[in-house]
């Protein structure tokens, strides 16, 4: 499975278990390289996967005469909230 195809559940799942090994310190060189390539890649995709979800965010707001309102969404100004 491509690491495009996967959910990003299952990819920050995968990226846990690489973290976990490259922390134990006794892999070879070798092996550690390719894991930790093999992490970023994992990296980006969940990445990707979590910048199309904030594209696709979208806030309902309920104006004052009781209308919902949807808008796009604004991190910035989510924290405010």
């Amino acid at each position: 499975m491509k690491e495009n195809e996967k959910t990003f559940e299952e990819a920050i799942s995968e990226l846990e278990e690489v973290v976990k090994k490259l922390e134990n310190g006794d892999l070879p060189l070798d092996e550690s390289i390719e894991l930790f390539q093999k992490g970023l890649e994992l990296s980006r995709c969940c990445s990707k996967k979590l910048d199309e979800v904030e594209k696709k965010i979208s806030r309902l707001i309920e104006s004052e005469d009781g209308d919902i309102i949807e808008t796009a969404f604004d991190p910035a100004g989510a924290a405010e909230d």
